[in-house]
């Protein structure tokens, strides 16, 4: 049974991602793989990998036979790519749901539909569930279907490549994710300290304004 950590995770779905919106940048230097996997965007959470975890998590992918570098006389800079197609044999559609999941926690149907667009088009909702299921019934499994949470209409869906879990494990949504290989704590109380600091800057700003104002009351 494969079980990934979180920067494994990511940087197996930044180089799937990669692969299918960008062909003709893949195989990925290391520093290409290293922005791909801390973009803003469609990342959640979003990630600050440094050189040292990346390398790690490539390593480690290696070693289950899920990533590795690509072998080409023409590059002078290492490259690497997945062997997810090796190993599972997706089709389009499996590969496109798989990527958001790894990239983004867990999913509803309708989020998957959206956000793969790039990927894949799906016709309707329906093509997405069957995709789902098409991976819930591999064995083992890869996907699961999640608890519905209250007030919510549809169900959402997490992949199985980090375990059985029914959340994922790593921070809470949109809050930033230090990734040296492990959360330091002189990292977050750094980070702590500069919140603060901006939080006092705000304050004495609004002061400053509020003073401001007076002169012309």
């Amino acid at each position: 049974m494969i079980k990934l950590d979180a920067i494994e995770v990511r940087v197996l779905g930044a180089l799937l991602e990669k692969e299918i919106t960008t062909p003709e940048y893949y195989p990925l230097s290391l520093n290409a793989l290293i922005n791909a996997c801390n973009q803003k965007s469609n990342r959640d959470p979003v990630m600050t990998l440094e050189e040292s975890a990346a390398r790690q998590a490539l390593n480690t992918l290696g070693e289950k036979n899920l990533a590795g570098q690509a072998s080409s006389a023409d590059s002078r800079v290492p490259k690497y790519l997945h062997h997810l197609q090796e190993v599972f044999n997706f089709d389009r559609r499996e590969s496109a749901v798989l990527c958001v999941l790894l990239l983004r926690g867990p999913q509803t149907p309708g989020e998957l539909r959206g956000r793969t667009e790039r990927m894949y088009r799906f016709d309707d909702l329906e093509v997405v569930e069957s995709a789902l299921h098409r991976l819930m019934e591999r064995d083992p499994p890869l996907v699961r279907k999640l608890a519905r949470q209250p007030g919510t209409k549809e169900s959402r869906y997490a992949h199985l490549l980090a375990g059985d879990r029914e959340e994922w494990s790593a921070p809470e949504a949109n809050e930033p994710f230090a990734a040296t290989g492990l959360l330091d704590e002189p990292r977050i109380t750094r980070l702590e300290n500069e919140l603060e600091g901006l939080r006092k800057e705000v304050a004495d700003l609004r002061q400053q304004l509020n003073d401001f104002r007076k002169q012309f009351e």
